[in-house]
């Protein structure tokens, strides 16, 4: 069996942070977003049926800017509608984290606190509100996840939201990854809750969910939190690298891995994790099928400023 069924090998294209992962749905979208236009728009996502996938291109679409300046227009000229109202609470809750900024908390302003809280309120009476009108929807309980975090609600709080969403969409991976981040060190939780989660979660996950992207996740959090020194020790020891190939082998190498939207994150979480770990034909196989596309996370955690730098100077180091 070869190592990756798809290979994107295009070296002549830089390595970058697309917003829209290189799909041409969300790129679209994201076009008619910056221009303001919601008739567009509100077609384009009412035309996706799946839950994660709409989901997944409404958090895109909040990440654009000035929404917040025509969507409360939209969602008064539509009383009737979820959507517009969705898509407000979701932006407010991007924007609430723009205006945060990724910082640590010690070196944010007391003003911007204000802002992000001010912000985290209207988004989460935003979303409580669609959640009450559409039920069934996904969307809103992922996005309650990442405004309650900020809002720093207690942990039975975001225990409930995390399984409000899964219960409209198992093994939905968007909402693994906020809970996840609600058990890190960093929010409250610990490393042992947050391995524990990523562990069994993919566990209970048949074989080729994305799932297994987690454990990754979780052990580059844990890496973060090290002392220089500490943290490549942590990464290359038996035991983490023995939980990598495992959540490797579980998921997106695994037969019956299907591609969902967005699949480059994973592939670059686990990249980053293989590369830092010192597996480097594994790492080179990784940077060889996700191309040039760069996501953000986990990039950040070694360029906040720059992403695709970091994202190149590990794969061509890889590369030797």
């Amino acid at each position: 069996m070869t190592f990756f069924r798809w290979r994107s090998r295009d070296r002549s294209v830089p390595p970058a942070v697309d917003p829209a992962y290189g799909n041409e749905t969300l790129a679209l979208m994201l076009r008619q977003a910056e221009a303001g236009d919601w008739l567009a728009l509100r077609a384009s996502l009412t035309a996706i049926q799946d839950p994660a996938e709409f989901t997944w291109m409404v958090a895109g679409v909040s990440e654009v800017g000035g929404i917040e300046e025509w969507i409360p227009e939209a969602a008064s000229g539509e009383p009737d509608s979820a959507l517009p109202l969705l898509l407000s609470g979701a932006r407010q809750v991007a924007w609430a984290w723009e205006a945060r900024t990724r910082a640590s908390s010690q070196h944010v302003s007391e003003d911007q606190w204000k802002v992000f809280r001010q912000r985290l309120e209207l988004a989460e009476q935003q979303l409580f509100e669609v959640a009450e009108r559409e039920p069934e929807w996904l969307a809103p309980w992922y996005f309650l996840q990442i405004s309650g975090r900020g809002a720093s609600v207690d942990k039975e709080a975001g225990r409930i939201r995390f399984e409000a969403a899964v219960r409209r969409c198992p093994g939905h991976l968007g909402s693994h990854r906020e809970r996840l981040q609600q058990l890190c060190a960093k929010w409250g939780g610990s490393h042992q809750e947050m391995h524990a989660f990523a562990r069994s979660s993919m566990l209970a996950a048949p074989p080729g969910s994305p799932l297994g992207e987690l454990v990754a996740l979780g052990h580059l959090e844990h890496w973060l939190d090290l002392p220089s020194g500490a943290d490549r020790s942590y990464l290359t020891s038996h035991d983490v690298l023995s939980d990598l190939r495992e959540a490797l082998r579980r998921s997106i190498l695994h037969p019956d891995y299907v591609r969902p939207v967005g699949w480059q994150s994973a592939y670059n979480t686990f990249a980053m994790a293989f590369a830092l770990a010192g597996e480097t034909w594994t790492a080179r196989q990784l940077f060889e099928a996700v191309g040039s596309t760069v996501t953000s996370s986990p990039w950040r955690y070694l360029n906040g400023d720059d992403p695709a730098k970091a994202f190149t100077a590990l794969r061509d180091h890889c590369a030797k």
